[in-house]
């Protein structure tokens, strides 16, 4: 069972929110909060596996209470979600390496995919969100730090895949790969380049304009 933290002021959104993600068996809303520091509060009594954030709350923002998990708890999985299409706040929920960035507007097929996305590794940014981020990640790629020469082909391939949201099943498939074999370069890579998750190597792969 995936333990799901569901954290929004508005409790008939919230309740709209449990419905959609508890039609899939193995997804339970086993926590439930009304802003940032109720969240941070059920964090540390139970244990989640992700973490659902409205952008703007009272008392402690969605972005805020993101920041303070990632760095207590830096394995759970973390979306935010908004009403809000804008560029800004996806830029500052990536700083922190949200695990991705939805709207409120979604059905609840792509709030269930995305669920999973990220669960299995990938990097969820809704497409019309993203088309506003991308830009600004890539911007002056001229002026960017080189690539850390260390790098293989292969670990390139890899960056390039996850840059562009990939999970570690969707990698394989494409490069040919077992599964086993992209998680151990993934290690690798992290360990390379001195980063603690994925999100850190899909930012990278953007800020250095990594394409294979």
């Amino acid at each position: 069972m995936i333990n799901i933290l569901l954290v929004e002021d508005q409790m008939l959104v919230r309740q709209g929110l449990k419905l959609m993600i508890e039609t899939e068996k193995e997804f339970q809303v086993s926590g439930e909060a009304s802003n940032g520091q109720e969240a941070v509060t059920l964090c540390e009594k139970q244990t989640f596996d992700v973490v659902i954030l409205d952008i703007r709350m009272p008392e402690m923002s969605g972005l805020e209470a993101g920041r303070k998990i990632r760095q207590r708890w830096p394995d759970v999985i973390i979306l935010m979600l908004t009403t809000f299409n804008d560029e800004e706040y996806a830029l500052e929920a990536l700083k922190y390496q949200a695990n991705g960035y939805l709207l409120k507007d979604g059905d609840s097929e792509v709030l269930i995919r995305s669920i999973r996305s990220a669960l299995e590794g990938g990097l969820v940014i809704e497409d019309h969100v993203a088309a506003k981020v991308m830009p600004t990640l890539l911007k002056d790629q001229t002026e960017k730090a080189e690539v850390d020469q260390s790098l293989t082909s292969r670990e390139l391939d890899i960056i390039t895949c996850i840059g562009q949201g990939m999970n570690n099943q969707e990698i394989a498939s494409k490069l040919f790969l077992s599964t086993g074999t992209v998680k151990n370069q993934i290690s690798i890579i992290l360990d390379k380049l001195e980063l603690r998750d994925r999100t850190q190597i899909a930012i990278y792969s953007l800020e250095h304009g990594i394409k294979r």
